[in-house]
């Protein structure tokens, strides 16, 4: 009796890691929006760290987080460091890119609750008198990742702050 239950159990764990070899080794989350406001203002809100805690659907998630702000005040080379509950982790993010309203490109290191390493764009695109903003993640999708892939879609999880941030970024600058 436990012989063809241990066997199905087994089929089924093998299924689901064969599934999960086979998912790409690369993973982007992606969405965008439309800000009644010019490149120039959107972009200064963006390259300030300072100001994420107006707009970043993380910073209400805990009130209490320890934040560090150290490198260059903003643009090029300004860090933001964060350590909290286990909502929003510890982690710390670098911009590594900022090209004058039109992208800025964040070096984005989490610690916990797991280490990963990914790059996020912000992208800005005139659009009348407004601005389109596309606020990207991307990175590397290791096996671990891709096992738990099969259970719950990263798109929809990141994809819903992402969404968030951008109407609370909308709001903030207009």
């Amino acid at each position: 009796m436990l012989g063809p239950i241990l066997i199905g159990a087994g089929t089924v764990v093998a299924g689901i890691l064969g599934y999960a070899a086979m998912r790409p080794d690369q993973f982007r989350v992606e969405r965008s929006t439309r800000i009644d406001a010019p490149p120039d203002k959107v972009f200064a809100t963006i390259i300030d760290f300072h100001q994420w805690a107006s707009w970043s659907p993380w910073e209400e998630l805990d009130p209490g987080m320890n934040r560090t702000h150290s490198g260059a005040t903003t643009g090029k080379g300004a860090v933001y460091e964060w350590s909290g509950n286990k909502k929003v982790g510890q982690g710390r993010m670098e911009i590594t890119t900022a090209t004058p309203s039109q992208l800025v490109v964040i070096k984005l290191d989490f610690l916990k609750p797991f280490e990963t390493h990914n790059t996020v764009e912000l992208t800005l695109t005139p659009s009348g008198n407004g601005t389109n903003v596309t606020w990207a993640m991307f990175g590397a999708n290791p096996f671990l990742m891709k096992v738990m892939g099969v259970f719950m879609n990263m798109d929809r999880m990141v994809g819903k702050d992402f969404e968030k941030g951008l109407a609370r970024l909308k709001a903030h600058v207009e």
